[in-house]
């Protein structure tokens, strides 16, 4: 009986060499992966359905492998999506609960290849890759008396998860989209004022206007009472932060904040031979996919850190803080290509 177990196991084994010369170039685990690729150790979910919220929205449920460690309502979650033949990533709010499942809600952006094939070219069935949850706009461990939610567009689908998971006391939310068939997830809102879950003060800026303090003020006079969530337009949120009377705000941003732009210049990249004429103000990820130059790419907002890449030489300059990088051949200087743009002519390491 002692030596069963070692026996088998050694049978066992000697299979598996076998099979895997016999499967060469793939192994027998590659197969379980075609057949089974949420068993696969890389992180991947399945999309189970695809449901229109609004004419250029759709919300994605998706089945994620056995790997997937769960998300806090609020936090989002990059899918790397294959698009005519080449892989890109996006980061997308999660707007479900914490349920076995998760649900991002998209909306088609114009030129955007990822949000466009989402919610235009998406089927059920098709398998995408995926990371575990991250990002710190979430509510605290001790849900707030009263709170305050500012969105806009698509800002509001990471507080869809947390009215979703959590019910609060006090809660008023300004959303504004551009007429009320543009509202995302419309019907849910409007329920939940119904029942006295949240005050909805829903603004339809065609006809509204953009909001501004002094409304918000109007809308809300018990403001610096609340601990407020803002997410949204790049200018909606720069608004907000820069009059905020309290310390209370809570902004999360879709894109970075556009603060200085540099003059532009060459851009090499050095690798391919390619070059391009690149813009002060347009990220260095965003010139070098014009010019068909692919490199890697997470978030595309500054946070993930997988955009980073070697500048060779030159300058650039930091799209959010406008702090100037430079570099000479030799000093191995690292920098995000979707927060960095050309201050000068310069040659990245791609």
């Amino acid at each position: 009986m002692t030596t069963a177990a070692p026996t088998r196991r050694s049978l066992r084994d000697r299979v598996a060499r076998v099979a895997e010369l016999v499967a060469t170039p793939l192994v027998p685990a590659d197969y379980v992966d075609l057949f089974a690729p949420l068993r696969s150790a890389d992180l991947r979910a399945r999309i189970l359905r695809i449901t229109p919220e609004t004419a250029d929205a759709s919300t994605i449920e998706l089945l994620p492998g056995r790997a997937w460690a769960g998300h806090t309502p609020g936090q989002y979650v990059r899918i790397g999506v294959d698009v005519d033949g080449v892989r890109q990533w996006r980061a997308y709010s999660i707007t479900s609960t914490t349920q076995r499942t998760l649900t991002i809600t998209v909306k088609a952006i114009p030129d955007g290849v990822v949000s466009n094939h989402l919610v235009r070219r998406a089927t059920v069935g098709t398998v995408v890759q995926l990371d575990q949850a991250t990002g710190d706009f979430v509510l605290p461990a001790a849900a707030p008396a009263k709170a305050l939610f500012v969105t806009a567009g698509s800002g509001i689908t990471p507080v869809m998860g947390m009215l979703r998971s959590t019910e609060l006391e006090d809660v008023v939310l300004v959303h504004s989209a551009p007429t009320s068939d543009d509202v995302i997830f419309a019907r849910e809102l409007r329920e939940l004022a119904a029942k006295g879950r949240i005050r909805l003060v829903e603004l339809h800026t065609d006809n509204d206007g953009m909001l501004s303090t002094d409304q918000l003020l109007e809308l809300v006079p018990d403001l610096a009472e609340r601990e407020a969530w803002a997410c949204g337009p790049s200018g909606m949120l720069d608004m907000l932060t820069d009059w905020w009377p309290t310390e209370s705000l809570n902004v999360e941003r879709f894109r970075p904040s556009v603060l200085v732009t540099g003059e532009g210049g060459t851009v090499a990249f050095s690798r391919t031979g390619a070059t391009v004429e690149a813009a002060g103000d347009v990220p260095l990820l965003v010139e070098g996919e014009k010019a068909g130059v692919l490199m890697p790419s997470g978030c595309r907002m500054g946070i993930c850190f997988g955009c980073v890449l070697p500048l060779r030489e030159g300058a650039v300059r930091d799209l959010r803080t406008g702090a100037i990088t430079t570099a000479a051949v030799g000093d191995g200087v690292l920098i995000q290509t979707c927060v960095s743009a050309a201050a000068g002519a310069c040659d990245l390491d791609v």
